[in-house]
């Protein structure tokens, strides 16, 4: 058993968001994601077939939903957003790295 720390092993340079599998197999996906600045591509929504679990662990970041407006999440803020509901990452605080945690299920 190998112990890991969420918190360990995170780029300096972010010209992209940094994206980390941290668990997969045929029922859940969990990952690890470092943004800093960084939104969602203007080409459109992020429409899921399946659920998703998602936790701030640090930084904050706009999640702006198709539907329901935006929703402002900060350290230790999570929400689980249900499978095909259209949302976005609005923004991400371009001052420090926000760090997510985001489970598939």
């Amino acid at each position: 058993m190998k112990i890991k720390n969420v918190f360990a092993s995170i780029p300096e340079d972010l010209d992209h968001e940094f994206f980390e599998l941290l668990l997969h197999n045929d029922k859940v996906k969990i990952e690890r994601i470092v943004s800093m600045g960084h939104t969602s591509p203007d080409s459109g929504w992020h429409d899921q077939e399946g659920d998703e679990w998602v936790l701030v662990l640090q930084g904050a970041a706009i999640i702006c939903f198709e539907n329901n407006g935006d929703v402002c999440l900060g350290a230790g803020d999570h929400i689980t957003i249900t499978a095909h509901t259209k949302h976005r990452v609005k923004w991400t605080d371009p001052e420090i790295k926000t760090i997510w945690l985001t489970m598939h299920f």
